[in-house]
């Protein structure tokens, strides 16, 4: 499923806009088929965006159950005997689509496209009315995992990660048009033999028109450097541009679909970044050459929008990304908008791409988020549909992001408990699910402190190791002597192991402008000597290849909980992106540090 394009044979046209809305707790809309007229009773909402604070007060902010959405579009005229599809960017976290009554799509995961051949039940030239009805409920068989529990207050959803359940249409609605018979799929693969480039494509073509298939390679100049037939094949680039950290060079790969008289009848462009990407020892290549990762965990997660796309805030924070010498991030804790990966790609960010696995650890949550406590793995908890479901999750993170040059690394989970059998029997057949699907990049998960070395019996399954760790916060508290030398302990151990090791959380809670002359927690001043004890340590292991600060930005979490205060302000920069005395310190370190 390829995103939309405009192109010589392809058409698209964004729904994005203000859409009839409606909350409905109790499930009466899908009873009383709300999606066969106007929705009435309906107030405005904007897409993309979440409607929690959008909306003012506490029914949107807390609510729990079905949101319905409704608008009407115009199908161009000039789409008359194409193939009409309806796109949902992502839809959080399940969803039912409907055009003029007609069910279309259902589908269940918050952060992954999906769409929807309606050519059926459109006419080009006239009106239809889409409606979706968007549901923010999680169970234990949902990626990720919660539980909607009643109270004498009504529902109310709890779940297990620590960032807001933010809900809604967060990403792009696109109506788009092809040819009946017209590129399914494209899978590009690279590689490089000296200073030649290698591209190898595999074309999927849906329709059952005769054909052919051309593929035509251009520099970022527009030159044609490469062409290649059939639907599979391999394009050579002799003295390649290659794509690496900090340059983010892509060629243009073309494919065309060809009629019996060798006339183009589809065309799709797909961007190729020439890299290759390896795990050789304790070290992580890109190229051949080691590579350090230097970066944050971040959250979509702006004021009002929530986790809406917003293409302002994109570019603002690949600015602040620059500034500070990041060049890289981890997709915490889901997949992001498309819009980020493509942006990644041209400005050669390196990314660690996450799927929605996050909370799978009663542990850890009992410790949190306080309450109730559940074992993790049974048959009534997280089980063999929650597997399923986490096997789909990874299958359409994987078709849609596969072609990126940034992307190179699978997390397929972060902090689940993984020191149990129970967890060793869930975990291994997604490893090898995800390296089946691409085994072009290593694959690894998230390890949290409740899991230690010598413990932990996920670990040894990944490619990679990559560390949650919060010495001299959660544990050790305004002790950093102490948390220094525990702290280094542990990443000797698990330097052992002998493969590359990814700090891939470390950090500690700042407000903004609070300050002290002997560094406390919750000051600017604890914050940068929190972060220069972890460097040091960092500095002292030649298996670590990476840091990445938790978190790039302070962020919204439940509203329930006495320990955050407007949130987590783990943040370097503020949610408004103003920077902490610790944004000039990693400045000073990532613009320095070879």
């Amino acid at each position: 499923m390829l995103r939309p394009q405009d192109t010589v044979s392809r058409e698209r046209k964004s729904l994005n806009g203000v859409w009839d809305f409606r909350l409905d707790p109790e499930g009466a809309g899908r009873r009383e088929g709300w999606q066969d007229g106007p929705l009435a009773g309906a107030q405005a909402m904007p897409v993309p965006a979440s409607y929690n604070d959008v909306l003012v007060g506490t029914v949107g902010r807390d609510h729990v159950g079905d949101a319905w959405y409704q608008t009407t579009v115009r199908v161009p005229r000039g789409w008359a005997g194409q193939r009409v599809a309806l796109r949902f960017d992502s839809a959080t976290h399940a969803a039912v689509v409907w055009v003029d009554g007609t069910e279309v799509a259902r589908h269940e995961g918050g952060y992954t496209p999906f769409e929807a051949d309606v050519t059926a039940l459109v006419t080009p030239g006239e009106e239809v009315r889409v409606t979706a009805v968007v549901n923010n409920e999680l169970s234990f068989q949902t990626i990720p995992p919660g539980v909607v529990e009643q109270t004498p207050q009504g529902r109310r959803q709890r779940y297990f990660h620590d960032f807001f359940n933010f809900a809604g249409l967060h990403r792009s609605v696109w109506l788009h048009a092809t040819p009946t018979t017209y590129v399914d799929d494209v899978v590009v693969v690279t590689d490089l033999q000296g200073t030649t480039g290698v591209v190898a494509y595999d074309v999927t073509v849906a329709g059952g028109a005769e054909h052919s298939v051309r593929v035509t390679l251009r520099d970022a100049g527009g030159l044609v450097v490469a062409t290649a037939h059939g639907a599979s094949g391999e394009l050579t680039v002799p003295d390649v541009h290659r794509w690496q950290p900090g340059a983010g060079y892509l060629y243009d790969a073309e494919v065309e679909l060809l009629d019996a008289a060798g006339a183009p009848f589809d065309s799709y462009h797909q961007s190729v970044g020439v890299r290759t990407v390896e795990v050789r020892g304790t070290q992580f290549l890109i190229n051949g050459e080691p590579f350090y990762f230097q970066g944050f965990g971040k959250h979509e997660d702006t004021a009002v929008r929530g986790k809406g796309h917003d293409d302002a805030y994109l570019v603002h924070d690949f600015e602040l990304l620059d500034w500070i010498g990041a060049n890289s991030f981890r997709t915490s804790h889901y997949p992001y908008a498309e819009e980020v990966y493509e942006y990644a790609d041209r400005k050669g960010i390196v990314v660690i791409d996450e799927v929605a696995a996050v909370g799978q650890n009663m542990g850890l949550a009992g410790g949190i988020f306080g309450g109730q406590s559940y074992v993790t793995f049974s048959p009534s908890t997280i089980n063999e549909a929650s597997r399923r479901n986490h096997e789909q999750a990874i299958r359409e993170l994987v078709r849609r992001d596969k072609n990126h040059p940034s992307v190179v690394l699978w997390s397929i989970a972060n902090e689940p408990e993984s020191d149990t059998d129970a967890a060793r029997a869930y975990f291994e057949p997604l490893f090898a699910l995800t390296r089946s699907l691409d085994p072009t990049r290593p694959v690894g998960f998230v390890n949290v402190m409740l899991a230690p070395h010598g413990r932990c019996q996920v670990s040894e399954l990944g490619d990679v190791l990559m560390l949650n760790r919060y010495y001299g916060w959660y544990v050790n508290t305004g002790d950093l002597v102490a948390a220094e030398a525990a702290w280094l302990a542990e990443l000797q151990a698990w330097a052992t192991d002998g493969k590359p090791i990814i700090i891939t959380e470390y950090g500690a809670d700042t407000v903004a402008g609070v300050h002290s002359l002997t560094p406390q927690p919750w000051s600017e001043e604890y914050q940068v000597e929190y972060l220069e004890m972890n460097h040091r340590v960092f500095d002292a292991v030649d298996a670590v290849v990476g840091e990445q600060v938790w978190n790039f930005a302070d962020f919204a979490t439940a509203a329930n909980s006495v320990f955050r205060v407007d949130g987590n302000k783990k943040g370097v920069f503020t949610r408004d992106r103003r920077p902490k005395a610790a944004a000039h310190v990693l400045r000073r370190r990532w613009t320095t540090k070879p």
